[in-house]
């Protein structure tokens, strides 16, 4: 099988006025020219599985799983948690992980960022940010060779206090980079975060040696987090800052170029053209996040051009987007709040 093809082109979307989307959240129906994929409890971040025709979503909210869509049926199939869940850790890899996730954890599971490192005949590797009973980075094998994606839980990297993940990339010699958004138990952490104030920064994990702060990725809520094909350049999303952060990896000292985006930056992932799609949320007048609008642009990781693709009103349907993906002609856009994935149709 073989995912629909990719345009590598898009136009700015914007959405019908707010009153046609006043249907209820209930109902899967299409707003206009949005059409949606639901049963996905808080798709929080998506990705897609190579050479298939599946997109794999985190649940980022009470009752909410990793679950695998068909690009072309559009149903959504629960990988994990799983009334037997396929174990087999790789202790060599993984040598401090203390165990499988608690199975009691059940509506206190997250699966929030994800990354996809694909791997020879259709076996990956899916690194999850887990919230739950412990706060961590947990490694699946994702075996694209059966009928529905399926997952294996391999290993895991328990997060340093006071540390809170957001997103996660994988890095070229088998470790991976994960965001520290929101340091847990931080007294007025989201006000002064939103304020602009640096509270976070990404951190490296490596087999071995375990987790290391990256210098000079200090960022008022550091969000969602890319990495070029070479490994010598980090992205990252300041959501606090509204800012695009490109950083070099591997220099001393870091090379960092910051940008404004206008908007709360979420997920970031990478577009057919080479761009980075990077999605995220607008406040509305007075700040609040209850009302926003959800914003889709594409970066140019060269030039630091920013093209606006989608710029959608707060309704009761869909709204607070935090990742984007272009599969066939459409943009799908995920949301951590909801139970659904909205598909925007794309243009050459």
């Amino acid at each position: 099988m073989r995912l629909l093809p990719l345009l590598g082109l898009v136009v700015a979307y914007h959405a019908l006025p707010q009153e046609t989307a006043g249907q209820s959240a209930a109902a899967c129906d299409p707003v206009g020219t949005v059409q949606f994929i639901c049963g996905v409890i808080g798709p929080e971040d998506l990705v897609v599985v190579p050479g298939s025709d599946w997109v794999i979503a985190s649940g980022d909210a009470a009752g909410g799983a990793i679950k695998a869509i068909n690009v072309r049926d559009r149903t959504a199939t629960a990988l994990f948690p799983a009334a037997t869940p396929r174990l087999r850790l790789d202790a060599r890899t993984y040598d401090s992980c203390p165990g499988p996730i608690d199975a009691e954890e059940k509506d206190r599971f997250r699966a929030h960022g994800l990354y996809l490192r694909p791997g020879r005949s259709s076996l990956h590797t899916l690194y999850v940010v887990h919230h739950g009973t412990r706060e961590s980075i947990e490694v699946f094998e994702l075996d694209g060779r059966t009928k529905a994606p399926a997952l294996t839980w391999i290993g895991c990297a328990v997060a340093p206090e006071p540390v809170g993940l957001n997103s996660v990339v994988g890095l070229p010699d088998g470790g991976f980079a994960a965001t520290n958004f929101q340091p847990r138990g931080a007294a007025r952490g989201r006000a002064n975060m939103a304020a602009g104030e640096k509270n976070g920064e990404l951190w490296e994990w490596h087999p071995r040696i375990g987790w290391k702060i990256v210098p000079g990725s200090e960022a008022s809520g550091a969000n969602g987090i890319e990495i070029s094909k070479d490994g010598k350049w980090f992205y990252m999303g300041g959501w606090g800052s509204q800012t695009f952060i490109r950083m070099s990896r591997g220099q001393t000292p870091a090379k960092r170029d910051e940008i404004p985006v206008g908007f709360r930056l979420d997920n970031l992932r990478w577009a057919p053209d080479g761009s980075l799609f990077a999605a995220g949320q607008e406040p509305s007048s007075t700040g609040a996040l209850t009302m926003v609008t959800s914003h889709v642009v594409k970066i140019d990781p060269n030039t630091l051009k920013v093209q606006e693709v989608i710029r959608y009103p707060f309704n009761d349907v869909f709204n607070f987007a935090t990742v984007a993906i272009q599969v066939g002609k459409e943009i799908w856009v995920g949301s951590v709040r909801g139970d659904r994935v909205a598909r925007f149709p794309a243009a050459p």
